[in-house]
């Protein structure tokens, strides 16, 4: 398993004019949504060569959401996610081999390799999952969530989930109880307005999910999630007073996925047109723009930040294809406790 940790404040090309804390930071948020667009977009490639297998959603076009709402969160905060969540993972600060080694099923992934694209995990960086299951991760975040509030732990756990989880009682009864016991919770709903190809206007009848939530009695808004300068603010606002014992949050992070549900999805039930107004809103592009109309950033930086990527990637998956893959004798390690496994 990696030992290397991507920071979470990464190196950034200098500054073209000003190089303000300001200008770095931004660079910084630019460095980390590029990290996960290529990265997925590797991930593409190696999909479609048959070098990673099994179901795999892509964060295309979300990017801003995971690393504005990482950029608020400390180290010591928990985050639990969902099956779209390499995004959140790089964001984390899970190392890009870890992942990749995941991907391809090896011993050396952050799930040892039994886990794949659904699954990532790492408790080291307080990183819960990667959940397959719609909804799952919230009842498991409002745990963790409880246990500090129980043990006096001033620390926040924050939960990403999809608009299709609204309609899920997970996410129901978890903003119940989170409400009423006060919780240490930030939920963060990406709402990329389909449930895999059901819209939100289809399956809920009132489809501002932030004036729903604000009716459990916690503070809630939302939020344009195509531009990662207002998600961290948005995030650092929430954090703050979820941190300041005024109970769970809610942000409803208004995004858009770029591609269809998952590799496996033919993205029929979407007009190409909508696709093509969303990827105008690119949040990739549009902080590199802002960044290069006020001389934070020029071409020669573009490039050496490309090309830092590029070789970054180029390790992650040569160390992928170099790690082994787990022995058949240790398969039935971790499937039950040592004290259930040493019964006769």
């Amino acid at each position: 398993m990696s030992t290397t940790r991507t920071p979470r404040t990464p190196h950034t090309p200098r500054s073209a004019t000003r190089p303000t804390r300001e200008a770095a930071h931004r660079l910084a948020l630019l460095e980390s949504m590029l990290r996960v667009r290529r990265f997925e977009e590797r991930c593409v490639e190696l999909y479609s060569a048959a070098r990673i297998r099994g179901f795999m959603h892509l964060y295309i076009g979300e990017e801003a959401v995971a690393v504005g709402v990482n950029e608020a969160l400390t180290d010591d905060d928990a985050v639990v996610s969902t099956y779209r969540e390499h995004g959140h993972a790089l964001a984390r600060g899970v190392p890009a081999d870890a992942i990749m080694a995941e991907m391809f099923g090896k011993v050396t992934g952050c799930s040892r390799g039994r886990g794949g694209s659904m699954h990532l995990f790492d408790t080291g960086r307080r990183f819960y999952g990667g959940n397959a299951i719609v909804g799952g991760g919230l009842p498991l975040a409002a745990g963790l969530a409880l246990a500090d509030r129980m043990t006096g732990r001033n620390r926040v756990t924050c939960c990403f989930f999809g608009d299709g989880a609204f309609a899920e009682g997970e996410f129901h009864e978890t903003a119940n109880l989170a409400a009423l016991w006060q919780l240490p919770l930030l939920l963060i709903c990406e709402n990329n307005l389909y449930a895999m190809g059901t819209a939100l206007a289809r399956h809920q009848a009132q489809t501002d999910l932030a004036l729903r939530a604000a009716g459990y009695g916690m503070v809630s808004w939302a939020v344009d999630g195509m531009d990662v300068v207002a998600v961290e603010g948005a995030a650092r606002r929430a954090v703050e007073g979820v941190r300041g014992g005024t109970g769970p949050h809610f942000l409803e992070m208004r995004t858009y996925r770029f591609r269809a549900h998952s590799m496996y999805d033919s993205d029929r039930y979407r007009d190409k047109a909508e696709i093509e107004h969303w990827k105008e809103r690119d949040p990739v592009e549009g902080l590199a723009r802002r960044l290069r109309e006020e001389k934070e950033l020029n071409d020669r930086a573009r490039t050496a930040l490309e090309d830092r990527l590029a070789a970054e990637l180029d390790a992650a998956v040569e160390a992928a294809d170099q790690a082994p893959e787990e022995p058949v004798e240790d398969l039935l390690k971790y499937v039950t406790s040592p004290a259930e496994a040493s019964r006769p």
